[in-house]
């Protein structure tokens, strides 16, 4: 690909003031940008304010993007566009997901608990079964300080309206009880005042009991966490109590999928069809009046027949229909775990090439890289909740007496 003459211009200025900076970095990072910028003309079929019949979309600013290298950090922008989504090949940014499947797999193999899965991935890979200890502790300790710098960086830079929580879980070895354990794997993310997402924490413990969520959430409370006005979960007792706990004065919007499936549980088989086109139909109004009395309506029509489910749905509808009091434009985004539900398939699916962890540590490097990953990859699409939207929650905030915030 031939430079630009304004390019090697750009080029020759840098050499000829380099005295007394860091060259090396300067040129890569220059560098790399213009490799970044010329694959994005390409994608978009046009250069900068540049008229062509191949354009296809236009750019809409840039976001910042860290890239970090021997030559040392590189500050770098990537172009957004109008349509659609772009990152620079060159990036890969699916490295660091393969570097710490393969650093997992790897430990697994050392300490002997490598399953049939495991083995045939390290064939696969062409790995000589001769692998050092030594090795493997440097590629962990490099992918392990990479992850630890992501799970704690601060989270104070913006507010997060929208707080999604949820949790799954993995098997792990446990040398002390000499067995294999099932261990909770839990993960927060964001929408930012400004509708970006953002991936805020991941942890793993023993269970989804109230202390382990309670020290999570405070940990994102510490690393600056705010502005939180709903929290989307599931109904977990342990979890409840915990969002009531850390956000104070904000409310708690139940999965309304979680609460579906408890909902038809307790319906005969041959009627569940009946009742779930009847509880879709509330979701399908416009107004928060409607909603609510649509929800009502179908309460009422379950009682004579079904009197635990509608006793279910009298129970829960303040925390099923708390997305009601926000904007109308935001309601299919919030008023379920679903967004948080699609990045646990894509952690279940790296996870389950492993099979058993050797311990927590190499959960936490395979997880984290995988929410790293991802957490790039929003940094460089198009916002989930537009600006505009976001704004609304600037005005006056519904009061009704039927959604209270939660109390402490």
């Amino acid at each position: 690909m031939a430079l630009a003459e304004s390019a090697v211009s750009d080029l020759l200025d840098a050499l000829r003031v380099g005295e007394g900076t860091d060259l090396v970095r300067e040129l890569a990072q220059w560098a790399l940008q213009q490799l970044i910028d010329a694959e994005a003309t390409a994608a978009i079929g046009a250069d900068p304010w540049e008229r062509t019949a191949e354009r296809v979309t236009h750019r809409n600013g840039t976001r910042p993007k860290v890239l970090s290298t021997k030559a040392g950090d590189l500050q770098l922008a990537i172009p957004k566009l109008r349509k659609g989504s772009f990152f620079p090949e060159l990036l890969e940014p699916r490295r660091r997901i393969d570097q710490a499947l393969y650093a997992v797999v790897m430990e697994a193999y050392v300490n002997g608990v490598s399953t049939r899965a495991v083995d045939d991935l390290v064939a696969a890979m062409g790995i000589d079964t001769g692998i050092s200890k030594s090795e493997v502790s440097r590629i962990c300790a490099r992918l392990d300080e990479r992850v630890a710098a992501f799970r704690g960086r601060t989270l104070g830079h913006v507010s997060f309206p929208y707080v999604y929580l949820d949790a799954t879980y993995i098997n792990v070895r446990d040398d002390a009880l000499g067995q294999v354990v099932s261990r909770a794997v839990v993960i927060a993310t964001g929408i930012t005042a400004g509708g970006d997402r953002e991936v805020l924490g991941v942890d793993i413990g023993d269970s989804e009991d109230e202390t382990f969520w309670t020290r999570f959430l405070r940990s994102l409370r510490d690393r600056g966490l705010g502005g939180v006005r709903l929290v989307i979960s599931d109904a977990h007792a342990g979890l409840t109590a915990s969002i009531r706990k850390c956000f104070t004065g904000a409310s708690w919007q139940r999965c309304r999928v979680h609460f579906a499936r408890n909902l038809l549980a307790t319906i005969p088989k041959a009627h569940v069809e009946f009742v779930a086109a009847a509880f879709r139909s509330i979701f399908a109004l416009g107004t928060r009046k409607e909603v609510e009395a649509r929800w009502d309506e179908v309460a009422d029509t379950l009682a004579e027949r079904f009197p635990k489910a509608a006793e279910l749905m009298r129970d829960a509808k303040t925390d099923v229909l708390a997305f009601t009091a926000f904007p109308k434009s935001h309601w299919r985004k919030i008023w379920s775990n679903n967004p948080l539900e699609r990045l646990n398939k894509e952690v279940k699916r790296r996870s389950n090439v492993v099979g058993i962890f050797p311990n927590d540590a190499a959960v936490i490097r395979l997880v984290g890289a995988v929410l790293a990953d991802q957490h790039d990859e929003w940094a460089i699409a198009r916002r989930y909740l537009s600006e505009a939207s976001m704004a609304e929650l600037s005005a006056p905030r519904d009061t009704d007496p039927h959604q209270p915030a939660l109390a402490g």
